[in-house]
């Protein structure tokens, strides 16, 4: 884990990380969520709706956002104060995944940066685009 004080935070400061998306993942997410729509349980259903297999759940993959703040950029003093983002692309099981932010803003006054963050498939393709607005724990 990172610690990132805020007196390190640079413009063009870059932090990612790697994912891969499994079943499991796709099973705890709709256990937490009870999100059971067919597009994400199954195959079929995905299928016959045009997609290679069942969709990932959009939040699923954006919630690594959360790790990238929490785990990276900061770190262990984060605390995200708004998340923005758009989904490009479907996500499916199997799919890798950069997880990546750079340091877009900062604003002194108030201590929190932003970041511009996105979500990259194995083949290179943007899933996920947005923003993030951080601040740091005292």
């Amino acid at each position: 884990m990172n610690i990132y004080r805020f007196e390190d935070i640079e413009l063009g400061l870059t932090e990612s990380f790697n994912v891969t998306i499994t079943a499991d993942m796709m099973d705890a997410f709709k256990n937490i969520t009870g999100d059971v729509n067919p597009l994400h349980c199954d195959k079929a259903f995905s299928k016959q709706e045009g997609f290679r297999d069942r969709v990932v759940y959009g939040l699923l993959t954006s919630s690594f956002f959360s790790t990238l703040a929490g785990v990276y950029l900061p770190g262990e003093k984060s605390l995200i104060h708004e998340i923005q983002f758009k989904y490009k692309k479907p996500v499916f099981i199997g799919d890798e995944l950069t997880i990546s932010g750079t340091v877009s803003e900062i604003d002194d006054k108030f201590k929190v940066f932003t970041m511009k963050v996105s979500v990259i498939n194995q083949d290179n393709e943007k899933v996920i685009r947005g923003s993030m607005r951080i601040g740091f724990l005292p």
